[in-house]
């Protein structure tokens, strides 16, 4: 008899029919839309109407999304990896390990020593929905990246931990010039990385690899990267696409009547329920009354034709859309256009100007301007006059609406911006770190997914009876809601206004952490293109009890306060390119490796022909920009990782070599294990500072994908030492740091004080080399001694280490500790006295001793000094403060030093702090909410940055411009 075997997936169906021997007769695969009823009656049909199966048939279903349907229709179910693990010994014996990913689901199968399984959970990040997403956003179809990946040059980092951080990353190179091969490939090596990072898990991948699925299957490009990455040379089977149906048919014993089976699916329908919010309004009275209100908050729109006064041009080149606006002196808007980037603003600026000049061949541009994303490259390709903070720009857009405003949301389609205005300066800022769960590209994302565009789609939920209770979640995890709900009954309308309560909750709850509505203020303008959408505003209002002032150019908001601010620049003779330089534009980007420092960063140049003007991005210092000496600040990082870099192994060393990795908090011991075991007669190297390609060299021992990125990079330390053919490795456990006297304890936490167990646990080649993990404390000096005669004795017996060696050995390590920490803090005094003589702005750059690492920190600190501020450190002036009282629990030595750095800065007007925060980072949940609350109960600006693998500074940019131009205005109003 015939095996019928169903794969119904995430977001496929795979049909195979079997005969006796096991031949496929038919296959078949495609998309169900979420319809996965409909779509499988009408394959069972087909198939019995088309004679190539009868009335019985062994017939088994399988897959991510079969269970219900198939347990409701009295089907056998097999479990998708024992399908799979059933077809991969049948047709392919001997294989050891299995990587599939399929529409939103990925696993990894280990068949080595027992069958060993790693699935991703309720996160979609790294499959073919993930790729889908990205194909889109490039704006090409899901069968042009694969080509576009084959002619890259360099790669980019991106994340793939899902599809929201990843636009996060990818947005700013392509408003930056990147070139769409180089981020197509970059795509996929984010999913390789996203793969073993977070599935494998630590275990590695070896001997014979099997890539299944459809993105493995038709992405030779995906498979080409997984080889380069796993070094291997895995193999996509014949049917590839059809293992987990196979195995399904393989397991299907029982004969089934397909008119029965047909019978039961038809009957089958999900009778659950799902919890729902009020509507957002009850009746067609109450949304006219809103829009009424709504229609006040207006800028006039009159005609460019006959006009010949004026005009004033401002540009927001956005994270996805780009907003073309000409206003008149009197503020009035002449000229708009509002539309989808494509990946390249320059062309789509480009076109636009050419249409004008065409359509008005005799309007007179006075000045122009450009704010967001890709404000530089604007400023540069078209020669404007100026540009401004994309924070300043909706500013200004907002006080033309309402003069008192006191707090501004702006959502757009990637990124959230809030402001606390107070006494007419921006106060304080909210930025979206690095997901845009709560933005436009959220609710553009399920309209897609679910047919519609966005006007309708948001439409469709403003008399919903019942919106879903989706709460505020990621994207990706959202998914998951969104589909049971459907499952659960939900209609599209439904759906639609659930997620736009969604985005509020998530705006306010995850972006702001708003309280109350009184401490957002009680005068608030919202803007940005999500705000046209009138679910969102309504839900907004209905959130907060709080009547908010909407323009009606909701969308244009950061280019019309960029025209306002052209206005204001009183130029004379503007530089805006004319119709003639128009017509001999180009642009050309080529990509070249900068050798200005040790960074060796991976430069776009976008040059422009007839235009002097160059655009340069993905430098991390400002060598590439030319920028001279004297405008720069003094950068205490620079002079940390100068003392580290000056550390130089003793020659001729009697008792052997001793490697320790630089990482975590070695970054500040160096100094003192250096010393000490240099003056034991060792021969002391360390693996240096870290880089991506080290990251990656580690990249498959790492245990954790959700541990933070400095823990991440120790493992590639450890195997950079290791392929070196160093055999002795210190790196000790230690739970106590040194007593500063500023905490109520002085522990480390939990990743720094006990990581060594972990790569002991996880890195393989460790067995070979001798790995001294001992547990030290260095709270207690002559403690410390009797340890380490204890330690000296066990690893190196035969070398006869004496007490007196080791007590001598040991004042000089402690000596030279607290040489280095005076060397920086008396320096970090200069820099300041320095500072304050020139009128510079100072910016503590609070974090951890292993910040300083340019790997980690992504260059933010030559960033800042590059914009003329001088920069110190939180532990080069944390011993300025004496202990005081905090409102947490204060145990950790580098938690107890951030404290007091922020707590000095509230006494000094020209010190300001930013706080580096690693992803991954649980303990600064806490330290973050504590520096915040010490700042703004003295009225200063609290600055935080997320940092982790991904290197892109758009973000970052935009963040530290808003915070000096808002230092601006504070001191002008002083």
């Amino acid at each position: 008899m015939l095996r019928l075997g169903l794969d119904v997936g995430s977001t496929t169906i795979k049909c195979v029919v079997l005969d006796e021997k096991d031949n496929i007769l038919y296959k078949d695969y495609k998309r169900h839309y979420s319809h996965i009823k409909d779509n499988i009656i009408e394959k069972l049909t087909e198939l019995k109407q088309n004679k190539i199966i009868g009335d019985e048939v062994m017939l088994a279903i399988s897959g991510s999304a079969g269970m219900g349907m198939a347990e409701g229709a009295n089907i056998p179910f097999v479990q998708e990896v024992y399908a799979t693990r059933i077809a991969a010994n049948k047709l392919i014996p001997g294989t050891d390990c299995i990587i599939e990913l399929g529409g939103e689901d990925a696993k990894i199968l280990f068949l080595t020593d027992g069958m060993e399984v790693r699935m991703n959970g309720s996160c979609a990040g790294g499959t073919g929905a993930f790729i889908d997403q990205m194909a889109t956003l490039l704006n090409v179809d899901i069968t042009e990246i694969n080509g576009l990946a084959m002619n890259h040059q360099k790669l980019y980092s991106i994340a793939s931990r899902c599809g929201v951080f990843a636009k996060s990353d990818i947005q700013p190179l392509l408003n930056q010039g990147a070139s769409k091969s180089d981020i197509a490939a970059s795509i996929f090596y984010a999913v390789v990385n996203q793969t073993i990072g977070g599935l494998a898990q630590g275990r590695e991948i070896e001997g014979k690899v099997a890539y299944l699925g459809g993105p493995l299957t038709f992405l030779s490009e995906l498979k080409e990267a997984f080889d380069k990455t796993l070094n291997t040379k895995g193999i996509c089977p014949e049917n590839s696409l059809y293992y987990v149906s196979m195995g399904a048919a393989f397991c299907a014993k029982e004969p089934i009547h397909i008119n029965d089976a047909l019978k039961r699916l038809v009957e089958f329908s999900n009778k659950a329920t799902y919890a729902y919010n009020s509507p957002l309004f009850e009746n067609e009275e109450e949304y006219n009354k809103f829009l009424e209100r709504h229609n006040k908050a207006r800028v006039e729109t009159l005609p460019l034709d006959n006009y010949t006064g004026n005009l004033y041009l401002g540009i927001d080149s956005g994270s996805t859309t780009l907003k073309f606006v000409l206003v008149d002196e009197d503020g009035n808007i002449r000229f708009e256009s509002y539309q989808p980037n494509k990946g390249n603003p320059v062309s789509v600026i480009k076109d636009i100007f050419t249409n004008l000049y065409e359509k008005y061949p005799n309007i007179h541009i006075k000045a122009s301007a450009s704010t967001g994303y890709g404000e530089d490259l604007a400023k540069n390709a078209f020669k404007l006059d100026g540009g401004l903070v994309e924070t300043m720009a909706h500013y200004m857009a907002a006080k033309k609406f309402m003069p008192n405003v006191d707090f501004i949301i702006d959502i757009g389609g990637q990124d959230i911006k809030c402001f606390k205005i107070e006494h007419n300066t921006i106060s304080n800022i909210f930025l979206n770190e690095a997901c845009s769960s709560g933005c436009g590209s959220f609710l553009q994302t399920f309209a897609n997914a679910l047919g519609y565009n966005i006007a309708d789609f948001a439409k469709l939920g403003l008399m919903a009876k019942k919106p879903v209770d989706l709460g505020s979640r990621c994207t990706v995890f959202m998914n998951s809601s969104v589909k049971q709900a459907q499952k659960d009954g939900a209609s599209i309308d439904n759906i639609s206004a659930g997620l736009s309560i969604s985005v509020v909750k998530n705006a306010l709850y995850k972006v702001i952490r708003a309280t109350s509505k009184e401490s957002l203020g009680e005068h608030i303008v919202v803007q940005g293109g999500t705000f046209l959408n009138k679910a969102v505003l309504r839900a907004f209002e209905r959130e907060l009890d709080l009547e908010v002032v909407c323009p009606n150019i909701a969308g244009l908001m950061g280019a019309y306060g960029a025209a306002l601010y052209a206005k204001g620049l009183n130029v004379l003779n503007t530089s805006t390119i004319t119709k003639e330089e128009l017509f001999a534009f180009k642009h050309e980007v080529r990509n070249v490796q900068c050798q200005g420092c040790n960074n060796h960063c991976l430069l776009t140049i976008n040059a422009f022909a007839n235009n002097p003007n160059k655009f340069i991005s993905g430098n991390k210092c400002e060598k590439p920009l030319g920028i001279k000496a004297s405008r720069k600040g003094k950068n205490i990082y620079e002079l940390n990782r100068e003392i580290l870099s000056s550390l130089k192994p003793k020659e001729n060393a009697r008792r052997g070599t001793i490697a320790i990795p630089l990482v975590l908090n070695m970054y500040e011991l160096l100094p003192f294990f250096h010393t000490f075991f240099t003056e034991l007669d060792f021969k002391v190297i360390h693996s240096g500072f870290s880089s991506e390609k080290l990251y990656s060299k580690g990249q498959h021992t790492i245990p954790s994908d959700t541990v933070c990125y400095p823990a991440k990079l120790v493992h590639g330390h450890i195997e950079k030492l290791i392929d070196e053919g160093n055999d002795t490795i210190f790196y000790p456990c230690q739970s106590y740091n040194i007593d500063e006297g500023l905490g109520d304890n002085h522990y480390n936490c939990p990743i720094v004080a006990y990581y060594p167990q972990n790569i002991e646990n996880n890195v393989g080649k460790i067995k070979d080399i001798h790995f001294i993990d001992d547990f030290i404390a260095l709270d207690d000096k002559e403690m410390f001694k009797v340890k380490m005669k204890e330690i000296l004795d066990k690893h190196f017996k035969k070398l006869k280490i004496t007490k007196k060696e080791i007590s001598i050995a040991t004042d000089k390590a402690y000596k030279a500790y607290n040489d280095y920490l005076t060397k920086i803090r008396s320096t970090a005094v200069e820099y300041i006295t320095e500072a304050r003589s020139i009128g510079a702005e100072i910016i503590v750059l609070a974090g951890r001793p292993y910040h300083q690492d340019p790997q980690v920190n992504h260059g933010i600190d030559k960033l800042i000094a590059g914009m003329g501020a001088y920069v110190v450190s939180e532990e080069s002036i944390s011993h300025l403060t004496k202990k005081f009282k905090v409102g947490v629990l204060n145990q950790w030595t580098y938690h107890s030093r951030l404290y007091s750095a922020a707590k000095y800065c509230t006494h000094e007007d020209d010190m300001n702090l930013v706080q580096l925060v690693s992803f991954g980072c649980g303990v600064d949940a806490v330290t973050t909410d504590e520096c915040k609350a010490i700042l703004e109960a003295k009225g200063k600006i609290y600055t935080q940055i997320k940092i982790d693998e991904i290197t892109n500074l758009g973000a970052v940019k935009i963040r530290l411009r808003s915070l000096f131009e808002a230092l601006k205005q504070e001191r002008k109003k002083r």
